[in-house]
């Protein structure tokens, strides 16, 4: 699980959708610039969110849980049991827990571009493009960046009504895909600062090879 939990962690490491940190690498028709920028203020006046996600790898196995953001730079996903696993943002890096083990290892905030999507503006147009397609119902917006791990691919797939994200797959070096839906959200809701504490009695522990 907790290999699951590091991979799906890295892949958000290609989510650099807040600053211009890399050039687009394809030029925008008008209606996909149109439509991107539509999906890039609506997620900005997102402040909070929870709902529940599901989790797919490439041999189909499915892990459920339940999410919750907050901007700046705060999110939560806990995963159902069985797993005792979560991953939590506090700003200042991104923890992969083990509440049964009860420890904890860490991946710096630098490395995680996560954290982009989390802050206060998002720019799809200012991401590392490599393809749009746009159909009736959704918008999936391919993107190509450099990670720790190597160069990563993630589709993104937005609901073309809401605008809302319902989806990403990431496409590690290796090849292996994950997915990864999110679906029963709301909106700014109230969630306290407490849901991203982290228990300062779980031992440290190095993150796995």
């Amino acid at each position: 699980m907790i290999r699951l939990a590091a991979a799906i962690l890295t892949g958000l490491c290609a989510l650099a959708l807040a600053m211009p940190a890399t050039a687009q690498s394809r030029t925008l028709t008008p209606d996909e610039e149109f439509i991107l920028q539509e999906i890039s203020a609506h997620n900005t006046e997102i402040r909070t969110m929870a709902g529940r996600f599901v989790q797919i790898d490439s041999q189909g196995g499915q892990i459920e849980g339940t999410f919750w953001l907050k901007r700046p730079d705060m999110v939560r996903f806990r995963y159902a049991p069985p797993s005792r696993e979560e991953i939590i943002s506090q700003g200042r890096g991104f923890y992969v827990i083990d509440r049964q083990e009860r420890t904890q290892y860490a991946y710096p905030q630098d490395n995680v571009p996560l954290r982009q999507f989390l802050g206060d503006q998002v720019s799809l147009i200012n991401s590392n493009l490599s393809d749009v397609v746009m159909s009736e119902t959704h918008v999936s917006v391919m993107i190509t960046d450099d990670s720790p791990i190597g160069v990563v691919q993630v589709s993104l797939i937005f609901d073309r009504e809401t605008l809302d994200l319902v989806q990403w797959s990431l496409i590690e070096p290796s090849g292996v895909e994950t997915t990864f839906s999110i679906a029963e959200t709301e909106k700014n809701v109230e969630i306290p600062d407490q849901y991203f504490r982290i228990d300062p009695t779980y031992r440290s522990v190095n993150a796995p090879g």
